[in-house]
Formats: structure tokens, C-alpha cells, sequence
């Protein structure tokens, strides 16, 4: 099976193929066409979660275990395709996490790099390597590898965020380590918006030396963000297949927040009609503001605020906004790109 077409069989190439098996062999050329696709071949398949289905599941786990003894309390999203394997994508993980009021999740570290994006409550928060941030609707809060932190709800709602980790990609690389803390809670050593204070305004201290791949903001507040939206609608600059598309960014060198993840904020105006695109990096998208639908490899997926769907790789994908809608997504782009392995297609027009 080459690329361009499968060899002939015979007796005695099945012969020598049952032959060198028994001395873990195998002949490229039988399975070239299986492994060194034309394009993208992946289990995983287009989804949508219900946020309000979702919630409803998350409370009634609440009420069966605790925070401290699930030690994260999450609903994985798995995507169909792909049953059993804890996974959304084929390089990602999504969860929701549920925190209740009086709750604490205990701190831990990990190699997985780890992203939360807020989708209902207020005023929870997470804790990152002696800093504290208080969470509300809409913040893209990171977690970078090997950092202790911690959530704790001292509101009076429960809080729920979806969780995007890389660990399909840890595991990959047969490189994750783990943690637990003596305590629950880490020690807070700095005030809260301390690192926002420092790097957030476009300075960083004049000594500064980065000692990580991850951006020293871990927290991306949504007020700002949205500013920054209405501020780029003014212009009515809108991307043709993006609306208009942001991305967040670390203010050290301009890349990516996290070393194998991209995460995005995108504003869609009424009655928007995205032309068709697709990429290779398969994309998790939440729905802050509006509702629309998506039509996703020709299946349309109607979205409402708070809803997750995922868009497979190399997949055709258009949005259609009924209001005025605002969309988070994260995406294993960064490492694709950093890999020279990324590529888009807008129409047949396909960018390296």
C-alpha cells in the first residue's frame, strides 16, 4: 500500500512477509499508504455539549462527591470517535470542572500544561505558584507546566470553567509527572493582579529573564478582551472566514500563553456568514456571548452562550451569527507551527 496505490499480493510475498514477522518486522511499503496519508486522517468527529445539559450533570455529581475527594471534580468531554481514550482531540483533553461554594480543589502540579475558561459563576478563584486570581465569566486563566495551584469557591454560587490540558500530547512523549501538596491550599505570596501589574501593560521589569516557555500573566480578564473587541469592530476590519479573530499572546516574545496550546477570542457581528476554512489543528471552541450555528464537514451544530463544540482537523467549517456573538476556542496550533506541520485552507487556497 503505497501512497499511490497498493502493491500486488503473491504467495511469496506473504510467505516472506510471515518470515520476517517473526523477527518484529514489517514491510513499509504494505502499510505507506495507512501511516503517510494524502491528508489528515483522524477518528476524532465533529460535537456539541449542551451547557445546560452539562451543568445540570455537574451539580448532581456535586452532590455524590466532593471537591477535595475527586481532587478535580470534572466532567471529561470525550469525544465520540474516540470512546474511552479521555480526550476531545487527538493531541487535547476538555473537561468541566464544577468548584462549590466553601470548596477547595487541592493544590497539585503536573507537566501538563493546563488552560480554564470561565463559563458560569463569579468571583471563585485559582491560585498559580504563590498568586491568586479571582475568576469570573469570560477570563482565559493558564496553568503552566509544573506550577502548583490550587481553586477555591469563597462565593456563594458554584463555579464551572472548562479545562483544556495537553495531556494526549504528555502522554505521547511518555513525559508526565505529578504531585500532590501537603497542604491544600498553597501559601499566597504576592498580591492579586501582581504579574498582570508587571507584564500586563505592555513593559516588563527591566531585569526580566524569562526561566519558562509560558506567559508570566495567568490571568486574561474577559472585560479586557472584550474592550479590545469593540475597539477592533470599530475599524469593520472582519476576516472573511474568522469574523474578527484574536489571539492571546505572551507578552515576552508575542507567542503563544502555553508551549502546545493556542487559545483565541473571536467576535462574530449579526447575521455574519463566515465563508468555508479549514485547518490542521482541530479546535474546541466555547460560546461566551450570542447564538449561531456552525456547519461542520456539511453537519450543522446550533450554539447557544456556554455551549463546547469541537471541530475535527482538515475539516470544513463555516459560523453563521443570529446575534451579535463572541467565541473562545484553544487549539494545539502552536506546537503544529512550531513543528512546521500547521497548514490552512480558505477555498482552495491552502497557506503553509
Amino acid at each position: 500500500m503505497s501512497i499511490s496505490g497498493p502493491p500486488a499480493d503473491t504467495p511469496e510475498r506473504q510467505a516472506y512477509y510471515d518470515k520476517i514477522s517473526k523477527r518484529n518486522l514489517n514491510p513499509l511499503w504494505s502499510v505507506m499508504g495507512a501511516i503517510i496519508t494524502r491528508e489528515p486522517r483522524s477518528a476524532c468527529v465533529p460535537h456539541l455539549w449542551n451547557f445546560a445539559e452539562m451543568k445540570e450533570l455537574l451539580l448532581e455529581a456535586g452532590s455524590l462527591i466532593t471537591a477535595k475527594e475527586a481532587e478535580r471534580r470534572v466532567l471529561m468531554l470525550e469525544n465520540p470517535g474516540m470512546p474511552g481514550q479521555n480526550r476531545i482531540t487527538t493531541s487535547l483533553y476538555a473537561g468541566l470542572q464544577l468548584v462549590l461554594p466553601g470548596e477547595v480543589a487541592p493544590a497539585h502540579r503536573h507537566s501538563q500544561s493546563a488552560v480554564r475558561f470561565v463559563l458560569d459563576g463569579a468571583g471563585a478563584h485559582t491560585s498559580v505558584d504563590g498568586e491568586r486570581t479571582i475568576m469570573q465569566v469570560g477570563d482565559f486563566v493558564i496553568t503552566p507546566p509544573r506550577a502548583w495551584h490550587d481553586h477555591g469557591n469563597h462565593s456563594d454560587e458554584p463555579m464551572i470553567w472548562l479545562d483544556g490540558l495537553d495531556i494526549p500530547t504528555v502522554s505521547f512523549y511518555d513525559a508526565s509527572f505529578a504531585e500532590s501538596s501537603p497542604e491544600d491550599e498553597r501559601p499566597v505570596t504576592r498580591p492579586v493582579g501582581h504579574s498582570m501589574a508587571q507584564f500586563g501593560a505592555n513593559m516588563l521589569p527591566v531585569d526580566y529573564e524569562a526561566t519558562q516557555p509560558s506567559s508570566p500573566i495567568f490571568n486574561y480578564p474577559y472585560a479586557r478582551t472584550r474592550e479590545a473587541l469593540e475597539t477592533m469592530r470599530r475599524q469593520q476590519d472582519w476576516d472573511p472566514c474568522h469574523g474578527l479573530k484574536m489571539r492571546f499572546v505572551n507578552p515576552v516574545d508575542g507567542g503563544s500563553p502555553m508551549p502546545t496550546m493556542s487559545a483565541f477570542m473571536q467576535l462574530l457581528p449579526k447575521d455574519f456568514a463566515s465563508s468555508a476554512y479549514r485547518s490542521t489543528d482541530a479546535t474546541i471552541f466555547a460560546v461566551v456571548e450570542g447564538r449561531g450555528t456552525t456547519t461542520i464537514d456539511g453537519q450543522p451544530f446550533a450554539w447557544g452562550p456556554k455551549d463546547v463544540f469541537v471541530v475535527p482537523s482538515w475539516k470544513w467549517v463555516s459560523h453563521h451569527a443570529d446575534e451579535d456573538a463572541v467565541i473562545f476556542s484553544y487549539s494545539d496550533r502552536i506546537a503544529q507551527q512550531k513543528l512546521g506541520l500547521w497548514r490552512e485552507d480558505r477555498g482552495n487556497r491552502v497557506k503553509d
